[in-house]
């Protein structure tokens, strides 16, 4: 049994992304032109991004996966590491220390590194590498602060495994649920806090056979920005630059995020989104609602496929995924 006497909610942020692909130029054009980050670092082999005055929120690495393959979780304090290494080491999953180039190239002091649910690496850090110089974006803010940088959904197989591991090592918790049916298929999604950001990982998962028809390891990821003219000129500019929006402006009932979605290079969709609320742990109760969007979020392509899409998704790659492992730490 997990030792749950210290509580470390409110001690952890989603701090940094790391994408690995071939398609450096396309994800510079699509990140700066397009989403409106600012280009921190340039080189043949890694290129990062900057946000706010953290030095990197974003990291694209040349490699072959054309997928994200790890997180970065901010630390409130070295104590909050230590509690999560206690954890794991009861669940004997140990930790290896990043090298200075690994901790350089995410723009952190130093990270400490397990094998994530879904193959997806987390690192866990507490110091971040700050730079105070001005933004180049036409973006006016990003908002991340103490909430951090955003969220991921992810489809999973073994749904409970995963919310365990997110509850019982990070001490995240439920915000809500939705249930939807997509194309004859029903779905529910798990969202999970950790901290007052309404949800830092949205958890997904078909009802009966469990399948996961996508082939990278995130359904989408979501940045924040702070105003409506911010959201609707991201939209402007990737229509301009051709990448596909998958699906139009919308609202969600349950984070009252305003957003649309746009597919990245690597076939995995970004969320860029405004006005979400947040939430007070004095009064929240936890629902469950019956649909993803409020209103709009128009797919471009409409029925599951279209909606857990990335780059060749198909049946076959759902039918495979039945005698496809996925790891789970726990």
């Amino acid at each position: 049994m997990t030792d749950k006497k210290t509580d470390i909610f409110n001690q952890i942020n989603l701090g940094y992304v790391v994408i690995e692909s071939r398609k450096m130029d396309q994800w510079r054009s699509f990140l700066v032109d397009g989403i409106g980050l600012h280009l921190a670092q340039n080189t043949k082999e890694l290129m990062t991004f900057r946000m706010d005055d953290h030095a990197c929120r974003l990291v694209v690495r040349n490699g072959p996966a054309e997928d994200v393959v790890a997180f970065g979780w901010e630390l409130a304090h070295i104590s909050t590491l230590e509690v999560i290494r206690s954890r794991l080491k009861q669940h004997n999953i140990d930790m290896s220390e990043s090298s200075s180039a690994e901790a350089a190239s995410r723009g952190v002091e130093n990270f400490w590194k397990i094998r994530g649910p879904k193959d997806i690496a987390f690192e866990y850090y507490t110091q971040a590498i700050f730079d105070n110089t001005p933004l180049k974006t036409p973006i006016s803010a990003f908002e991340t602060g103490s909430g951090g940088m955003g969220h991921a959904a992810i489809i999973s197989r073994v749904p409970e495994k995963m919310q365990a591991f997110f509850s019982d090592i990070m001490d995240a918790r439920v915000t809500d649920y939705i249930t939807q049916a997509i194309a004859g298929v029903t779905l529910d999604f798990t969202f999970m806090r950790f901290n007052e950001r309404h949800h830092t990982v949205a958890i997904a998962a078909s009802q009966g056979i469990k399948l996961d028809p996508i082939r990278t390891r995130i359904q989408h990821m979501n940045l924040m920005v702070e105003t409506v003219e911010d959201l609707t000129g991201a939209l402007q500019r990737v229509r301009k630059l051709g990448y596909e929006v998958a699906r139009e402006i919308g609202r969600h009932p349950n984070d009252h995020d305003i957003s649309f979605y746009v597919v990245s290079p690597s076939g995995f969709e970004f969320e860029v989104g405004w006005n979400a609320r947040t939430v007070d742990e004095a009064s929240w109760k936890v629902q469950h609602y019956d649909r993803i969007s409020q209103w709009g979020h128009k797919p471009q392509n409409p029925g599951l496929i279209n909606f857990l899409r990335v780059n060749s998704v198909n049946l076959w790659n759902g039918i495979l995924s039945l005698t496809r492992k996925e790891h789970s730490p726990l």
